[in-house]
């Protein structure tokens, strides 16, 4: 049977035939979890057996005989390999079967047989098989199937053995090939499977988990035998699509024909180089990119979130060897949820989200691009052919322009240089020994102190501050500058340890509370509470008498403190929810400061928020409060609790049992949460709720600081005194300061503008002496000069006294300011006949504004850039007189 044959299939079609064919055969269809796995070990998830580890542990069962999925991955380990051949992808989706004893090796082969043969008709004198080399079972296996004896190898431990580590379990693997001809392999008779040529594709593994190694060697088998598969959709898609690579499947072709539309350059499928690999890049990275915000990763410099960051840079560098100057990315994203949309529907969910971060971090990528390859660019040109570049510039490139070093790397090496990588290793090592010189000396923190040994001995600390303000406890311990001691007499800074307590530990956001500790023989203030593991830690102050391990004592947390820090932890709930309905559903919180007298809630967004968001926020907060709904709180499962709809923190580890906070009792409240925190009984209390600013905190990520209540009252009372101290200031009425300001700022322009005529203007003396400087040039005057002190909108002015200064003569300057701020600001301007006489003033910025750390480009007639490097303004003058032939 040939190639043509058997009919084609979508991506799609693949994806949906596989999972319903193992549904209707009673394994449980699990949808891929997060990219962001549930697990300490793993960076992202690269397999489709990740969900499943504590199934395959044994610490969760499942009444179905087995579970099926089609898992999103991420694998990071060859990034650089993308694009170079048609099978390395870094986002990719993985079908798998799975089993924990319910499902027997010949039946698992069996169906692997019957899929792959009747539903997607291969032909079976194509496939070919492979078993671990003493594993006659599942050879025998395949045999009864009628796969011919010749179609079987058998490979080593390497190829066909999997092994959780040294020892534990472990089990022989069977490998299903594709044989995709003998025009794309390498011509030696004896070729087969584990052949390291493209003629055989390996697309199906079958691990069967049935051993436990122990250390001596043996290897018993498992209690019940567990089965682990997985079919890459790329390389399935290829393969009944005709094709060869993973990229010439239908989905990654759609891609990368947006990426010939927006570039203009054509794609060849079997050229691995120029043009069509960085076509490859980009299709695939758009692909991992929208994936991992999708799923709440933020770009970053360190973990997955480096990876993000990498992968996104790496899209937008391989835009640029294209020849795509714009913003392009986001429409991939577009892209990929037209075609990804409808199987993985929380790309449709963050869109806003996925496509404001990419925005934002492309235009900032861009910068460093133009930043980094100036410098780069001109050190390269000076070294001598195949000469390496110093691993100081390298570093200088990383450190001062931000411009990643595997992005060096590969436009070194695309101009015949490799980078000095143990120099430029050097030079990192020293800055982290720095950075680690000047950190807190307690950078240990608690790592096997005292805390731990507590913590082993210790039962938890009983929490009952829900419900009560006072209790009576026992003192299990006391710490005393790290050591544990017996007592604490009167004037000692100690913490405490009680077997129950009323007051919250700092965690969540929420600050701890404080109070007081007393017994028959001592009175503790307490000023901090804060969480050590399992165990509360009483930071007190030993008022009177002196208190010992083992008394009996009364604790009872500051009753007015809580309340306001209950009514601010509310009112984050409330925020959050109203950010969602302002902003959209890709709101997330990444951080929170609850206190008695403010909150602080850091969020996901990607640009400042206007006046007029804020003001609706703030809004439906108050519209809450004034709706006077009870805070209800209820104790469920955490699947439960999900399926409420409840908001779960990103990134937060939950037990199986959580605690739901929500306003009033209705199905569809306008906040619920998961959250262990104290709140308010009812929004009223709150009072009302007033924004105090909204800010930055890094890429993507903004920062609200509000007030309520008590707070919010003194907030307003400070604000109506400052605008009665202005309006004394202003002589005027407190109702007429914003029309006396106006009229003030209307007088102070016209002054300055005076101002600004007398220092820039023709008649002034520095571009008086930058005019008497001119050169005669093709046919016009030519300033070049330096004029210090100028901020960047005085140049315009400047450049305007040159051209009345020429009479109406053709003129044509250059000129650069060290900024009073400390910056450099570019100018190049020219009158008409000047540009047609040759002068581009846009091509001049652009050639020297690199030099001083800066970017920017304009037209013929005027360009401007800032810079940062007041360094570089006398050779980047120099530059341009070079640029322009003097």
């Amino acid at each position: 049977m040939s190639t043509a044959d058997f009919p084609t299939m979508t991506t799609a079609e693949i994806r949906s035939t596989f999972l319903s064919f193992f549904e209707e055969r009673g394994l449980k269809l699990y949808p891929s979890s997060s990219l962001v796995p549930d697990d300490p070990s793993l960076l992202l998830a690269n397999a489709g057996m990740n969900q499943f580890k504590e199934f395959y542990q044994g610490k969760k069962t499942m009444k179905e005989i087995g579970a099926c999925s089609c898992q999103k991955c991420v694998r990071t380990n060859d990034i650089d390999c993308i694009g170079e051949d048609g099978r390395h992808l870094s986002f990719f989706e993985m079908l798998g079967d799975f089993s924990f004893g319910g499902v027997s090796k010949q039946q698992a082969c069996a169906w692997a047989f019957e899929l792959i043969t009747e539903k997607f008709k291969l032909p079976v004198d194509r496939l070919y098989f492979t078993v671990f080399t003493d594993d006659d079972e599942t050879h025998d296996v395949w045999r009864s199937l009628g796969v011919a004896e010749d179609h079987i190898s058998r490979l080593g431990e390497d190829d066909n053995f999997w092994a959780a580590g040294p020892t534990g379990p472990c089990g022989p693997c069977s490998e299903i090939y594709y044989d995709q001809g003998p025009e794309v392999g390498c011509g030696k008779p004896d070729c087969k499977p584990g052949c390291d040529c493209d003629r055989f594709l390996e697309f199906w593994n079958l691990v069967f988990t049935q051993f436990d190694r122990q250390e001596d060697g043996s290897m018993p088998e498992l209690p019940h035998r567990n089965l682990d598969t997985g079919m890459g959709l790329e390389r399935m898609a290829a393969i009944l699509q005709h094709k060869s690579a993973n990229y010439d499947g239908d989905l990654m072709q759609s891609l990368i024909a947006l990426g010939e539309k927006i570039s203009g350059k054509s794609y060849v499928a079997d050229d691995y180089s120029g043009a069509s690999r960085s076509l490859r890049i980009i299709a695939d990275h758009a692909r991992a990119v929208d994936f991992m915000i999708s799923d709440g990763i933020l770009p970053g410099n360190e973990g997955r979130e480096y990876v993000l960051r990498r992968l996104l840079r790496r899209a937008v560098f391989h835009g640029r060897l294209l020849g795509i100057e714009d913003a392009f990315l986001t429409t991939f994203i577009d892209e990929v949820n037209r075609l990804m949309g409808e199987a993985y529907p929380e790309l449709l969910k963050n869109v806003a989200l996925v496509k404001g971060i990419v925005s934002a971090e492309e235009e900032r990528f861009s910068q460093t691009l133009d930043n980094g390859r100036s410098y780069l660019d001109a050190a390269i040109a000076g070294l001598a052919e195949g000469a390496e570049l110093p691993g100081e510039v390298a570093f200088k490139l990383h450190d001062t322009y931000g411009f990643p070093i595997d992005l060096t790397v590969e436009i070194a090496e695309a101009a015949g240089h490799e980078v000095d990588m143990a120099a430029f290793d050097a030079c990192m090592t020293e800055q982290k020994e720095r950075a680690r010189a000047a950190a807190n000396r307690d950078a240990w923190g608690d790592f096997n102190n005292v805390w731990t040994a507590l913590s082993d001995k210790l039962a938890a600390t009983e929490f009952r501050g829900y419900d009560e303000e006072s209790c009576e406890a026992k003192v299990l311990a006391i710490v005393s500058e790290g050591f544990e001691v017996a007592s604490a007499a009167e004037g000692s800074e100690v913490e405490v340890v009680l077997d129950a307590t009323p007051f919250y530990a700092e965690m969540g956001g929420q600050c701890g509370d404080t109070g007081a500790i007393r017994c028959d023989g001592a009175t503790l203030r307490v000023t901090d509470t804060k969480g050590k593991g399992s165990l509360y830690a009483h930071v007190c102050v030993v008022e009177r008498g002196t208190l010992e391990v083992g008394a009996t004592v009364t604790a009872t947390i500051d009753h007015g403190r809580r309340e306001l820090i209950r009514r601010n932890h509310t009112a984050t709930h409330l925020l959050d929810a109203a950010l969602k309905q302002v902003l959209g559903e890709h709101v997330s919180q990444a951080g929170s400061l609850v206190e008695p007298g403010r909150l602080r809630f850091d969020f996901t967004h990607f640009e400042a928020m206007t006046a007029d968001e804020l003001e609706r926020v703030e809004g439906l907060v108050n519209a809450e409060i004034f709706a006077a709904e009870p805070i209800v709180t209820r104790v469920m499962s955490l699947e439960d609790a999900r399926a409420t709809g409840a908001v779960a923190l990103f990134g937060e580890k939950y037990g199986d049992v959580v605690r739901v906070v929500s306003t009033g009792e209705s199905d569809a409240p306008f906040s619920r949460e998961l959250c262990g925190g104290t709140h308010a009984r009812n929004t009223a209390d709150l009072g009302f709720f007033k924004i105090v600013s909204e800010s930055s905190v890094g890429s993507n990520a903004r920062r609200i600081e509000a007030v309520t209540s008590a707070g919010a009252i003194e907030y307003v009372d400070e604000r109506l005194a400052q605008m009665s101290e202005v309006a004394a200031q202003l002589k005027c009425r407190p109702t007429d300061v914003t029309e006396r300001v106006a009229s003030l700022l209307r007088e102070l322009r016209d002054t300055q503008k005076k101002l600004e005529a007398a220092t820039t203007g023709a008649g002034s003396d520095k571009v008086a002496a930058a005019f008497k400087s001119a050169v005669d040039h093709n046919g016009y005057k030519l300033v070049v000069a330096r004029l210090d002190g100028l901020a960047g909108k005085d140049m315009r002015s400047a450049w305007d006294g040159i051209r009345d200064a020429a009479n109406g003569e053709p003129v044509a300057c250059v000129i650069a300011s060290a900024t009073p701020d400390g910056k450099v600001a570019l100018l190049a301007g020219a009158t008409d006949a000047a540009v047609a006489s040759g002068f581009s003033a846009g091509n001049v910025v652009k050639a020297i504004a690199g030099m001083v750390g800066g970017r920017g480009g304009g037209r013929p007639n005027m360009a401007q850039a800032g810079g940062s490097d007041v360094s570089g303004i006398d050779a980047a003058l120099e530059a341009a007189k070079k640029e322009l032939g003097l």
